[in-house]
């Protein structure tokens, strides 16, 4: 078969997709310096680049799939298929000023805004009509102003940086986070895009596993209905009878929030010998 060619995001959202795929079996190994990891799967090819470029590569189709943030799809206007939300280094794109400039007297001069995201902020800008001249920068965006720079568009998690900037945010233009794209080209290709999304199912049960914890208990035959009306279940619990008939033994899956309300309730409700464990993957 033919090998399907993944591109991986420089930087720090690396370790987090690499982590993926380690968790759904598949091992990736960058030696220092390198672009060109080694994989342990032989129908897997991989290449690190940055994820500003990932989008486009993918659009050209010498990929077939690749991990980036939403915020540079838009940016690049990347012509390429979203297969899943990651969930990964969320993110805010947003304008930020100064906390010393009126509003009202930015919008009656033309100003300047520095950002890695010009077509982003080109279309807001139109959108809101602000006249401005874009200064494209190349990181450290939240240091040009107010010398070098009126307004600034950039991502934000916590928005920390902006505060200790005297920088407030002015508008949200999109929320972004790490995604799995594909190659329309290779959507169309019968072969890889069953690998694609055997991925996709296997990325996503990973995910669902790290959301979830597994719990095994016993209880009574006459606590038993109580009990297992009280379970947030996926679906049905598991139930088998303990040796000598004398009662049940359950096993559910459910949400790690859910346990500090859950463990103690069903304590009450006569659950002995509860056991927590953590999952690996869950396919529902």
């Amino acid at each position: 078969m033919e090998k399907l060619k993944i591109l991986l995001p420089k930087g720090r959202i690396y370790e987090n997709v690499t982590e993926l795929f380690a968790d759904a079996g598949i091992s990736i190994k960058l030696p220092e310096r390198a672009y060109r990891p080694t994989v342990n799967q032989d129908d897997l090819e991989a290449k690190v680049m940055k994820p500003q470029n990932i989008g486009k590569l993918l659009e050209l189709g010498a990929h077939d799939v690749g991990f980036t943030g939403l915020d540079w799809i838009e940016e690049t206007n990347a012509d390429v298929e979203d297969i899943m939300d990651l969930g990964f280094d969320p993110v805010k794109i947003v304008a930020a000023v100064p906390n010393t400039i009126d509003d009202k007297a930015l919008l009656k001069k033309r100003i300047i805004v520095a950002t890695e995201y010009e077509n982003i902020a080109e279309r807001w800008l139109k959108q809101k009509k602000i006249d401005n001249l874009i200064v494209r920068t190349y990181g450290a965006t939240e240091v040009f102003p107010p010398d070098d720079a009126d307004m600034i568009v950039d991502n934000t998690a916590t928005g920390r940086t902006l505060i200790e900037n005297d920088l407030r945010i002015v508008d949200v233009l999109m929320t972004s986070s790490t995604r799995m794209f594909a190659s329309k080209s290779a959507m169309k290709n019968p072969a890889k895009k069953k690998k694609i999304m055997e991925l996709k199912m296997l990325f996503t049960s990973v995910l669902n596993a790290r959301d979830r914890v597994m719990l095994e208990m016993n209880v009574a035959h006459d606590k038993f209905e109580a009990l297992v009306k009280a379970l947030p279940a996926m679906r049905s619990p598991t139930v088998s009878s303990l040796y000598g008939d004398n009662g049940f033994a359950i096993k559910i899956a459910v949400k790690k929030s859910e346990i500090p309300n859950l463990m103690p309730k069903l304590k009450s409700l006569g659950a002995t010998d509860i056991l927590e464990y953590e999952l690996r993957k869950v396919a529902e």
